[in-house]
């Protein structure tokens, strides 16, 4: 049996389908049934229930986007850094494995290899000289490795309060027991929702362009569910669609699959965006998935992830 934590939130319900479609025995623990961020409390529960694995899918990610994290920072704090240490230490201490959804937003930027192999991080791929590389040859935009320390954390000024709290919970759990570490970076699929990537393209009056990885919200969970399964070794996993797209692109794509008649406009550069339109910094980053595809667990190629979303895409008024 599986205990599952976070079910009603966008990624858990994610793993509740794929649990589900799998016909996988779970339980779904709410926080008003079991106190989970309590530890004498989950330990309690874990000896108990005595499950083969446990799936954290619980955090704060802020609504409408990590703006609110600058405000609710008490509740941030809890969610992505204390309760990741609590369910860490709880299922060590009751010989549990598990795994945590994490995410890639505790980096920014990516790396420039050149012919020779050699190698060098940018953190801002939007400066015109990296955009043009970006652009015209995105065989030299590498990831960011697994081993690769965060840049984007509170070690590694600037960055969000919201990225802060997932690099401290990675460091809290990271070698604890016998966990995973699942990194997702900005989930979309084929279901309009106001937490779907091509819906919020869609909905913005402008649009920030950056360059990053993306995951499919299924073959996200899909993934860590097979790594479980084939018992992979534990640890930390980039779990993208390998590749990387910029808005710009999407937005293109999004106008010709959907046919959208619509003009979409984009702010002219970051220090406009951040003016106007943001309080916080924002992570935009290139991930490396060399290590999860090593395992044999299969992701798609990231455009024909989106392109399969969009030829199948059901609007909020349809779903």
């Amino acid at each position: 049996m599986i205990v599952l934590l976070g079910a009603t939130g966008y990624v858990g319900a994610a793993f509740a389908r794929e649990l589900k479609k799998r016909q996988l025995s779970f339980v779904a623990v709410s926080r008003s049934s079991v106190d989970y961020s309590r530890f004498e409390r989950l330990v309690a529960f874990l000896r108990d229930t005595k499950p083969e694995f446990v799936v954290n899918a619980a955090g704060y990610t802020g609504k409408p986007n990590v703006d609110a994290c600058e405000v609710a920072k008490a509740d941030t704090l809890n969610g992505n850094a204390l309760l990741p240490a609590v369910i860490s230490h709880a299922c060590s201490i009751t010989d549990t494995p598990w795994g945590h959804v994490s995410s890639g937003c505790i980096y920014t930027g990516g790396k420039i290899c050149g012919s020779d192999g050699v190698c060098r991080v940018e953190k801002d791929l939007t400066l015109p000289g990296l955009r043009h590389l970006v652009d015209t040859h995105p065989e030299t935009v590498h990831g960011f490795a697994e081993t690769d320390e965060p840049n984007f954390s509170f070690r590694r000024p600037p960055c969000s309060f919201y990225s802060g709290t997932k690099a401290l919970g990675e460091e809290a759990i990271h070698g604890v027991g016998q966990n995973y570490i699942w990194r997702l970076r900005i989930p979309f699929d084929n279901v309009d929702s106001s937490r779907n990537y091509l819906s919020k393209l869609q909905r913005y009056s402008r649009v920030y362009d950056n360059v990053n990885s993306v995951s499919h919200l299924e073959d996200y969970v899909r993934a860590c569910v097979d790594l479980w399964a084939a018992r992979a070794p534990f640890g930390i996993y980039n779990v993208t669609n390998p590749g990387f797209v910029t808005a710009r692109q999407v937005v293109e794509h999004l106008k010709s699959v959907l046919k959208l008649e619509r003009d979409f406009s984009f702010w002219d550069n970051d220090e406009e965006f951040y003016r106007v339109a943001a309080q916080t910094p924002r992570s935009n980053c290139v991930m490396d998935t060399t290590k999860l595809l090593s395992t044999g667990v299969k992701m798609r190629p990231v455009w024909e992830a989106i392109d399969d979303s969009l030829r199948t895409w059901k609007s909020e008024d349809k779903t």
